[in-house]
């Protein structure tokens, strides 16, 4: 489903919050259909977003490490390539 989201874990350096919010947004966009938060679904769709931060935050914590880094940089990253 999320195909686009790439893997947080092992990245140098570690993730970021700001990385890991903008993962939980692509998420919660993908399941909810709700591209631009409105007046009327903005607070359901905030909170989805903290909550699934919160829950990766919370994942990643409790993983141990990778043997091999990711083999994509995540979209935040991408950019400072080169």
């Amino acid at each position: 489903m999320c195909r686009n989201i790439t893997t947080l874990r092992g990245l140098e350096p570690e993730v970021t919050t700001e990385e890991i919010e903008a993962a939980a947004r692509q998420y919660v966009r993908k399941v909810s259909g709700v591209q631009a938060a409105s007046a009327r679904t903005g607070p359901a769709f905030e909170e989805a977003v903290r909550t699934v931060a919160r829950a990766t935050t919370e994942l990643l914590a409790e993983l141990p490490p990778r043997q091999r880094p990711p083999s994509t940089l995540p979209p935040l990253r991408r950019h400072r390539r080169s």
